[in-house]
């Protein structure tokens, strides 16, 4: 699913557009501990997971963390406070505050809940290639609601997409893959993943070579990794020799804008990616 701006209520406007905020203990989720995640209302794009939410009896939902390249944020005119943003559109969410010891963190995004819509999804990694086309063919599938292309597995901070063709930074291409959890699950998309690229190929896909386009799914829980074991043993059996490799997840670094909704933006087709029936 690409991510397309929605409507707005006049409310929703006077808070996202026009930087207003809603009074303290009105919002819907100032009090919601449910699992899942926070996503912008104008875009949709991800910005908090509910693990990261606390109370911190302020009268807004607060985080102690965003999911990375997910927030802006800008000082406020006034040089006193830190507004955040939605990275994506550029809606207003709240103020983060730094320095206040209530999580070891010592950080709180002070959110407007009508800047967010909560939603009972999950994310999952995978690495096939060059992202834009693992991206694309994602996207397309049922129940998820964004894709995003990125880096995971490396030693180094905020990488660069030259860095890391450079091969100095240790990090794969990975897509984060946003789903509903009511309409599809982990073992879907990881079937759909060895169906859309050869995991056969070591380090490369396609003409595409290089470490960085290693085929990899990043697991975070013994669940996900059972089940990408079991996918990929099927597959042996089937007479795959796949090289695929599981790695426990790490800090996922959204790549440069011009890498995001690639062929999308450009009215092309993957050129190292189609799908092929393994399953």
């Amino acid at each position: 699913m690409q991510n397309r701006w929605n409507p707005l209520t006049p409310e929703e406007r006077r808070v996202l557009i026009n930087k207003g905020t809603e009074a303290p203990f009105s919002g819907k989720y100032n009090d919601c501990f449910d699992q899942g995640i926070y996503i912008c209302k104008q875009c949709n794009a991800p910005l908090y997971r509910s693990e990261d939410k606390f109370n911190s009896h302020c009268g807004w939902p607060s985080f102690d963390d965003e999911i990375a390249g997910a927030v802006k944020r800008i000082r406020d005119a006034d040089g006193q406070r830190i507004e955040i943003l939605c990275a994506q559109c550029g809606g207003h969410l709240g103020h983060v505050f730094e320095g206040e010891g209530i999580t070891p963190k010592n950080t709180r995004h002070c959110v407007n809940s009508i800047s967010m819509q909560f939603v009972r999804a999950k994310r999952a990694y995978f690495a096939g290639g060059c992202f834009w086309g693992v991206e694309h063919l994602m996207q397309q599938q049922a129940g998820v609601m964004g894709a995003v292309s990125g880096y995971m597995g490396g030693h180094v901070k905020e990488p660069t997409y030259e860095e890391v063709c450079r091969k100095i930074t240790g990090h794969l291409e990975v897509v984060a893959v946003t789903y509903l959890v009511d309409e599809t699950n982990f073992e879907t998309l990881a079937k759909f993943f060895f169906e859309i690229h050869d995991p056969t190929q070591k380090d490369g896909q396609g003409p595409d070579k290089g470490e960085q386009y290693a085929s990899a799914i990043f697991y975070q829980n013994n669940e996900e990794k059972e089940i990408a074991e079991r996918l990929i043993q099927l597959l042996k059996v089937k007479g795959y020799d796949v090289v695929t490799r599981l790695l426990p997840v790490s800090t996922f670094w959204k790549a440069e804008g011009y890498h995001q909704d690639y062929y999308y933006k450009n009215g092309k087709e993957p050129y190292c990616h189609r799908y092929q029936k393994k399953f």
